[in-house]
């Protein structure tokens, strides 16, 4: 996909038409393994009945996508204030969407202030599998919702744009590690010694890394070994719809 044509963020803003279908969200923790608690909460679209993910993702095109991703900002914060969410809140957004994040943004925004949920706990994750044509202009996106005062996220570290190259250009707060390099860490050397690179260099740059699809104890063991606090997946909780999952049901390591 070409890189956004930024002169048409006013319109789409405008002009935008109303999504025709509704859904909902479940929660997924992100704990932090040191401290004992959970970090955040990603908000992950789900039917208004609890189907999955895809019932609702196949109905996006190209020509709902932004009124979609304006709809998931919203819809995510109030849900997150309705349940009384105290940890940060992960957001995901569609970074082919935005035509002029100072623009786009004002509904969430304002979707905050109504719902009385604090900007500084709103995490923007950039979503998972989301094809981004140009580096340069995802870069932008994320330093303009920084100077706004959101945290930043880029989700799938390691594949695509979501590399070194980007964090030459731009340092987002959080990188969350490919599953790839996660799944079956413990048995992988190789997996093992890109991690340990990966959280020197986010050390070196003050930025926190997430590893996600972690679904064993030993996986979750051998990602703390390598410097790894902040955690994600099923061995920690799985998502739950229209709920959250508290520290005390989480499963710690001993």
């Amino acid at each position: 996909m070409s890189s956004p044509d930024r002169r048409g963020g006013c319109a789409l803003c405008r002009d935008a038409r109303p999504l025709g279908f509704d859904f909902s969200y479940a929660f997924q923790p992100i704990v932090d393994v040191q401290a004992r608690r959970v970090f955040a909460h990603e908000a992950l679209v789900r039917g208004v009945a609890g189907e999955g993910a895809h019932t609702v993702l196949s109905r996006i095109t190209d020509e709902n996508r932004y009124s979609f991703d304006q709809a998931c900002r919203e819809k995510a914060i109030q849900a997150a204030a309705g349940l009384h969410i105290a940890s940060q809140l992960s957001i995901n957004f569609y970074p082919n969407a935005i035509y002029r994040p100072d623009v786009c943004i004002r509904s969430t925004l304002q979707a905050a202030q109504r719902h009385g949920f604090p900007i500084e706990r709103i995490i923007f994750e950039t979503v998972e599998g989301e094809k981004v044509s140009d580096g340069a202009w995802l870069a932008e996106i994320m330093r303009e919702y920084k100077r706004m005062g959101f945290k930043t996220a880029i989700d799938d570290f390691g594949a695509g744009f979501a590399g070194l190259n980007l964090l030459a250009d731009f340092q987002p707060d959080i990188v969350k590690l490919d599953m790839a390099l996660v799944r079956g860490i413990d048995g992988s050397p190789s997996r093992q010694a890109i991690v340990a690179g990966v959280v020197a260099i986010c050390e070196a740059l003050r930025i926190d890394a997430i590893a996600e699809g972690i679904e064993t104890a030993d996986e979750a063991r051998c990602l703390a070994d390598l410097g790894i606090r902040l955690m994600q997946g099923y061995w920690f909780g799985r998502p739950a719809f229209e709920a959250v999952v508290q520290d005390a049901q989480i499963p710690w390591l001993g």
